[in-house]
């Protein structure tokens, strides 16, 4: 939806460009107004770019770790669970 208002927003570019290329946080009217300075609001903008990518990244690396082969096996031995569960139900 589009306001008619406009909004100052900081633009942060990736500093891993394979997922993506900028963040775009839009700025609160008041942040200056309470001895915020730009650059502390940059600075601000960048961290939570940067948590955001360290967050999401951690748990793909301990994904990619693990096998195929694995998930193959825990998916069988899942079902055999199931499967043993229901015929003594």
């Amino acid at each position: 939806m589009v306001q008619g208002v406009s909004r100052q927003v900081i633009v942060v570019k990736s500093p891993d460009p394979r997922f993506f290329e900028q963040a775009i946080f839009i700025v609160k009217e008041d942040a200056f107004g309470k001895g915020a300075t730009a650059e502390a609001v940059l600075q601000e903008a960048r961290r939570a770019a940067e948590g955001y990518l360290r967050r999401s990244a951690g748990w793909r690396k301990v994904y990619r770790r693990i096998p195929a082969p694995a998930y193959a096996a825990a998916g069988a031995l899942a079902a055999t669970v199931c499967w043993v569960v229901a015929l003594l139900l």
